[in-house]
């Protein structure tokens, strides 16, 4: 299959050699030029996992957005959510009928970036899709260099249009067989992990991030009082889902750490034991702030005032991080108020899910 992935970071690496070693034309898209030219260079990326290290050559590594996409039956978009609207207004004029945009994860962003590039011309008849969090736990050694320490075994996965779910789901299932279908893309957002499980690590573990220049907050920063208030708040978000009718399983966050259950199977242990997640994080600017806080735990927030739930915990985050960024997070860029969708009725969402805008 030909796949486009999009993105120079962790996830869009470990995505481009992955899919490339499971025989899929890959075509990998960086807008940085000068930090792609030494994949552009070798025309490949050095892999390593529990398997060793070995050069995956792509099909290409371009600068072109045009070349990467055409022709491609799925484009991975494995980028922040704070890129999405961008990289929408520039896929909107080389989008193709039946092709499937994939984000994994997307706070949302399936929505998102299919209005946006409705709005900016595109005239094609794609289908959005997102699921709970990225298929690998990765990270970059090098300009050339990913390593994967663990990949999803389950990936709850939702689309918009929902209409159009069964064309997505057999596009993606060829790339991604660990695809398990959400009823609509809401539903979807509602897995993502990135916002329960970061702002409680990277906000209880304030001090320490700004002491240490590196600080794991999955070893040392999960302590037993992190741990209960990561599970607090997702109590909040399996409340949430369950008020707007969405079934199990719910994926709750505490299988993450102790059973096999989970998107990446007992994930945390394998996690502490990489050391790839001992690093620096400046919590100005990074994603697990300006991304999962606040873009995707104000997402959430905004569903609950809309769903009319409780989730004192999550505003409660919200208010501590926007106190650190100075600005009010409650009214972010990513709410439903912002969106336009705060005055829908459960009814009109639910079409508005299921059929995409006329």
């Amino acid at each position: 299959m030909k796949i486009a992935v999009l993105g120079g970071g962790h996830g869009s690496y470990a995505a481009a050699a992955d899919l490339a070693e499971q025989g899929h034309e890959v075509r990998l898209w960086r807008r940085d030029q000068a930090a792609f030219e030494p994949v552009r260079t070798t025309g490949a990326i050095t892999l390593t996992d529990d398997r060793g290290t070995r050069a995956v050559p792509l099909a290409n590594a371009t600068p072109d957005l045009g070349e990467a996409v055409r022709g491609a039956e799925l484009i991975v978009v494995a980028l922040p959510a704070t890129a999405q609207e961008d990289v929408a207004r520039a896929l909107a004029p080389h989008l193709t009928s039946g092709q499937v945009v994939f984000l994994p994860p997307g706070t949302f962003g399936s929505y998102v970036m299919a209005e946006i590039a409705r709005q900016a011309g595109a005239h094609a008849e794609i289908t959005c899709a997102e699921t709970g969090t990225l298929r690998d736990l990765a990270r970059k050694r090098g300009p050339t260099e990913v390593a994967i320490t663990i990949r999803a075994t389950r990936l709850p996965t939702g689309t918009y249009p929902a209409k159009r779910a069964a064309h997505a789901f057999e596009v993606i299932r060829r790339a991604y067989p660990a695809i398990e279908p959400c009823a609509d893309a809401l539903s979807a957002a509602l897995m993502n992990a990135g916002p329960i499980i970061h702002p409680p690590l990277i906000l209880m573990n304030a001090a320490a991030l700004e002491h240490f220049e590196r600080w794991d907050i999955h070893s040392e920063g999960t302590q037993p009082s992190v741990r209960a208030v990561t599970d607090a708040l997702d109590a909040e978000r399996v409340v949430l889902r369950e008020a707007l009718g969405y079934a199990a399983p719910h994926f709750p966050l505490a299988d993450h750490y102790t059973s096999d259950r989970w998107m990446y199977g007992d994930a945390h242990r394998k996690l502490v034991d990489s050391g790839d997640w001992r690093e620096h994080i400046d919590l100005r600017v990074h994603r697990y702030m300006l991304e999962d806080t606040a873009l995707g735990l104000a997402f959430l927030a905004s569903v609950a005032r809309w769903a009319g739930c409780s989730a004192p915990l999550a505003n409660g985050l919200l208010a501590l991080a926007g106190a650190i960024l100075g600005r009010d997070l409650a009214h972010g860029p990513r709410t439903l108020e912002a969106l336009g969708l705060a005055a829908l009725s459960p009814a009109e969402f639910r079409r508005l899910l299921e059929q995409g805008r006329a």
